[in-house]
């Protein structure tokens, strides 16, 4: 079980993103970097990227020079979300989770975002 979160978390999603049959099959051709910043978390505001290219992800702490979109959001939100207690189209209605930059590209490709949630449903998280 890792934190949410933390490095440890990171790369086990990173690893789950990969390992999804849907998620891969969603990324096929879509080259896109999402850049993820998560407030009030207790401690120092967590900044993590996902970078799809080439047929696969990349998920690390920091910041993805270049993002194509950004979103931000509360630790309480984005533990939420995680947990498939509330969706982002919901969270983003609810104006809990902000997002900016190329927001064509990012509903263009919406079934990554769908599949991201569903790839990463399953890790064994503590928050």
């Amino acid at each position: 079980m890792s934190k949410f979160l933390s490095e440890e978390w990171v790369s086990a999603a990173g690893a789950a993103l990969n390992d999804h049959a849907g998620f891969s099959g969603s990324i096929a051709n879509v080259d896109m970097g999402l850049q993820f910043q998560v407030t009030e978390t207790g401690g120092d505001d967590v900044h993590y990227y996902l970078s799809i290219g080439g047929g696969s992800a990349e998920m690390a702490l920091g910041e993805l020079d270049g993002a194509d979109v950004t979103v931000a959001n509360d630790y309480e939100t984005a533990a939420a979300v995680s947990k498939g207690e509330l969706n982002t189209q919901m969270a983003f209605m609810q104006g809990k989770l902000k997002v900016s930059g190329n927001m064509a590209k990012l509903m263009m490709h919406q079934a990554v975002i769908n599949e991201f949630a569903s790839a990463l449903s399953g890790l064994d998280t503590e928050y």
